[in-house]
């Protein structure tokens, strides 16, 4: 099922120029190894507060509005990377995960947390293993 965004999210132009750099920086990003990955998003992390729940969501949101790519249903990393990046251009940070289902069959999934929950997936955060995760530098 595809991900949709919020029809109620307003993008200004400003906000949609900083949201489709995030998305072609997440996108070249999604083709990299886990390893580079990782070491890119520590970087972007460095020196960022932690982001709001609300931060996170509104962050998603303006994401999916602005990158049809980012709503497809394999584009849970170039959307988690995205979001992440907005953040940090608002000057937070969301934690960045990816992992895999808990109980076969295992399929990996990408996504962001704020406040200890994940932002806007369709379920809790017991149902993966973390792999890899990069929160805010605090």
């Amino acid at each position: 099922m595809p991900v949709l965004p919020d029809a109620r999210v307003r993008v200004g132009p400003r906000d949609q120029v900083v949201a489709r750099v995030a998305v072609g920086l997440a996108r070249v990003l999604a083709g990299r190894n886990p390893e580079r990955i990782r070491a890119v998003l520590d970087r972007f992390a460095r020196g960022a507060r932690p982001a709001t729940y609300a931060e996170a969501r509104r962050a998603r949101q303006v994401v999916l509005t602005v990158s049809t790519r980012c709503c497809g249903d394999n584009a849970c990393l170039p959307r988690s990377l995205a979001t992440a990046l907005l953040c940090r251009a608002g000057g937070h940070w969301p934690t960045w995960s990816a992992g895999v289902v808990a109980a076969p069959p295992f399929t990996a999934h990408a996504w962001v947390e704020a406040e200890g929950r994940m932002v806007d997936e369709y379920v809790d955060g017991t149902t993966f293993t973390t792999l890899l995760s990069v929160g805010a530098d605090r």
